[in-house]
């Protein structure tokens, strides 16, 4: 709150300056805005198509939103070339030459050309219009025609600062606004610029949809050439390694190995069950009983035998057939027969004294009979399965060299069907209109709202703050001490008293107590007198079995802090209130109080003689001066005499007052504070603490107590509080 006040202050103090900038810059504003022309704004329309579903034929939704961003983008960025807007800029100054009616006056500049000039700049114009070039000012040729632009001010540069384009909101539509002075202008350059932009870009998007046309139409041939290269190749090594469908082959030559293998040990398992099953029955045979029945069926046998090759013979062309059935009726029918003839064999002898085993020896005939089948079969299906492998070896190569021709296919076909739906897409585009149209013609535009107060009126608050601002800163960097709780925040020691800057010229002490000066400035400073008195007598109260007076030393860390009137000041204040004062001028280098009191007592006479003499009392205050000699206290008399005399004016006063000297005269004011009770000193407001202050008040508040605080002087009236001073002002 303080600080906010001191603010206040500041700006109250210069209240005509933060008052008379505002009023000058508004009237300032005032002339330069009262000419400025209306201004009349026009509006058309773009339809783009990029998101109207009604004239596109995919699906407009599946566009990402950032992609739709970027095309609009694209297209206002077009619609800003300086390619365009030399385009309008030709329309603007032909139909100005041509007209009857101008959007505006001519300049001086074409006014001062004579006809045949003016004709010739005409055409000039007409022919860059129609060949669409642009002006360029570092060409001699263009350097007249670029000058007359600007003399009418139909330059790119102005037509761009007053020309907007953006996409109204989420919609298909971007909008174009124009600003002028003429509403017929305004719409002019509205309506030039669509169509020229519509123009424009149908001509390049044509242009380019050919070309991309010609290239796809290109590139799909291409393709397909390689296309039908890659299928004549595979066609080719097929019909020369006699391959019809390897896939298939590959599957029927597996399925006959897996049924070869499987065959194969079936007939194994048979030829082991086999041979032993006819190995046990041949041990149940006496070998004479043997060989009389082998010898009786010797003719049996062998026709028993026939039949077996027989059979064997029709089972491996069975197998060899990857088990044809049109062999199986023939093999039915020697299985038949050879059951047959086991039959004979084993009813031929049915009295021979083995009839008994007839039946061991018919299972032993059929055991030798699938024994022997099983052993031609399993000979004839390793052959066969040998065989399979070798042939589904040879096939492995050919698969590999399929599979990349095959792929090679796939590769070519999937580039060209890409290729043809890229160029059947940009056949679609190039046959189909520009989507690109104006759909909402500009019309002369209403007048706007005029800025001319506006402009006035900001001009008058950004200056005021911008005073506000100035002076801010003035605070913030302003470290100057003003007011009695600035200086005790800052210095850490009490405040005990303030006194106002005052008119020295007309101080009378006695008018300030004898209550006939009505002069409130006097009044005021009455009034903190007697709180700087009552302070001071506080911190110097007696104790009990102490000497009656007390020395207090008055010091500043700087001269011309007004010590000497505050001094006198109070002293005159201890004297209203019936004190027995002395008044010592303790300042060797400026004896002010000794001049001004034309005392003829000095503090060097009394050192040396102790003798107070006959002295007088000067309005109820003795005062003591000096001789003003360059030297200081102990150089007049040792310390243990100054003590000694101090002790007697102690006796002899109620209190004893001593302008020392300034701090900035190191010992000369140290030794005065050796001797003192008190120390007690002034500071002048509105000054900051250098580095050699702040060593000075480090010293005061090293007195260990001694130091009593803080009167500050020549406070400025308008920052000083009205409200009395508090005691002990320290935060």
């Amino acid at each position: 709150m303080e600080e906010l006040k001191k603010f206040y202050n500041l700006l109250y103090r210069f209240r005509f300056i933060v008052i008379a900038v505002p009023l000058i810059t508004i009237i300032i504003a005032y002339f330069l805005v009262r000419n400025l022309a209306d201004q009349y704004v026009s509006e058309g329309q773009i339809a783009t198509g990029i998101v109207d579903e009604t004239q596109i034929l995919t699906n407009a939704a599946d566009k990402q939103e950032s992609s739709v961003v970027r095309e609009f983008s694209n297209l206002i960025e077009i619609m800003k070339l300086e390619k365009i807007i030399n385009l309008v800029s030709y329309q603007l100054i032909i139909h100005d030459l041509t007209a009857e009616k101008p959007f505006r006056d001519l300049s001086p500049k074409i006014k001062d050309l004579a006809e045949v000039d003016r004709r010739k700049i005409l055409n000039s114009f007409r022919k860059k219009y129609a060949n669409r070039e642009t002006l360029n000012a570092f060409n001699p040729d263009d350097k007249q025609l670029v000058e007359i632009l600007e003399s009418m001010d139909y330059n790119s540069d102005f037509i761009s600062e007053n020309l907007t384009a953006e996409r109204l909101e989420n919609s298909d539509f971007i909008s174009v606004r124009f600003v002028s002075e003429n509403p017929d202008l305004s719409a002019f350059v509205v309506n030039t610029e669509c169509g020229e932009f519509v123009s424009y870009y149908t001509a390049i998007l044509k242009e380019n949809q050919t070309k991309a046309v010609k290239f796809l139409s290109q590139r799909a041939k291409e393709k397909s050439d390689t296309l039908n290269k890659s299928v004549a190749a595979l066609k080719q090594y097929k019909i020369k390694n006699r391959i019809i469908n390897l896939v298939e082959q590959s599957r029927k030559m597996y399925e006959l190995s897996a049924e070869y293998e499987t065959r194969k040990q079936e007939a194994e398992k048979s030829i082991v069950a086999l041979k032993g099953a006819i190995a046990n029955i041949d041990r149940q045979f006496d070998p004479n009983q043997r060989r009389y029945f082998e010898a009786s069926l010797e003719k049996v046998n062998q026709n028993l035998v026939q039949s077996k090759k027989e059979l064997n013979a029709i089972t491996e062309k069975y197998i060899q057939s990857g088990f044809d059935d049109e062999y199986m009726p023939k093999m039915d029918s020697l299985k038949e027969v050879i059951n047959k003839q086991i039959l004979v064999q084993s009813s031929k002898y049915i009295d021979n004294p083995m009839v008994q085993k007839q039946n061991l020896i018919a299972k032993k005939l059929n055991l030798q009979v699938e024994y022997d089948i099983a052993r031609y079969s399993l000979a004839t299906l390793k052959r066969e399965l040998a065989d399979m492998n070798s042939r589904f070896d040879k096939l492995v190569p050919h698969e590999a060299v399929i599979q990349s021709l095959e792929r090679k296919i796939d590769i070519a076909s999937r580039e060209y069907l890409d290729v043809l739906e890229k160029y059947n897409s940009a056949s679609l585009e190039a046959s189909l209109s520009s989507r690109l149209r104006q759909v909402q013609v500009a019309n002369p535009g209403i007048e706007q709202p005029s800025k001319k107060m506006l402009l006035i009126i900001l001009s008058g608050i950004i200056s005021f703050v911008f005073c506000l601002l100035i002076f801010f800163i003035i605070f913030y960097f302003d470290n100057k001490i003003g007011t009695p709780r600035e200086l005790a925040q800052i210095t850490e020691i009490p405040v005990l008293g303030k006194i106002n800057r005052v008119n020295s010229a007309s101080l009378a002490l006695k008018e300030i107590w004898s209550n006939l000066n009505s002069n409130p400035e006097m009044q005021e400073l009455k009034k903190q007198l007697r709180s700087a008195r009552y302070e001071i007598s506080r911190e110097m109260l007696h104790k009990p079995n102490e000497r009656k007076g007390q020395v207090l030393n008055i010091t500043s860390m700087n001269d011309s802090e007004g010590k000497t009137l505050l001094v006198a000041c109070i002293a005159y204040s201890y004297v209203v209130i019936s004190k027995k004062v002395l008044l010592i001028d303790g300042n060797f280098d400026h004896p002010s109080i000794t001049e001004n009191s034309n005392s003829s007592f000095y503090i060097e006479d009394y050192l040396k003689s102790g003798n107070l003499g006959s002295s007088e009392f000067s309005a109820g205050i003795m005062v003591m001066g000096n001789r003003g000699e360059d030297k200081s206290l102990f150089e007049i008399a040792d310390e243990e005499t100054v003590k000694q005399r101090m002790d007697q004016l102690r006796n002899e006063f109620d209190i004893i007052l001593v302008e020392t000297p300034s701090l900035e005269t190191l010992g000369k004011a140290k030794e005065w504070n050796l001797v003192a009770d008190k120390v007690m000193g002034v500071f002048e407001a509105n000054q900051a603490l250098s580095q050699n202050k702040k060593q000075h008040i480090n010293y005061l508040k090293a007195l260990n107590g001694q130091f009593i605080g803080w009167v500050i002087n020549k406070v400025s009236v308008d920052l000083g509080a009205k409200s009395s001073s508090s005691t002990n002002l320290l935060q």
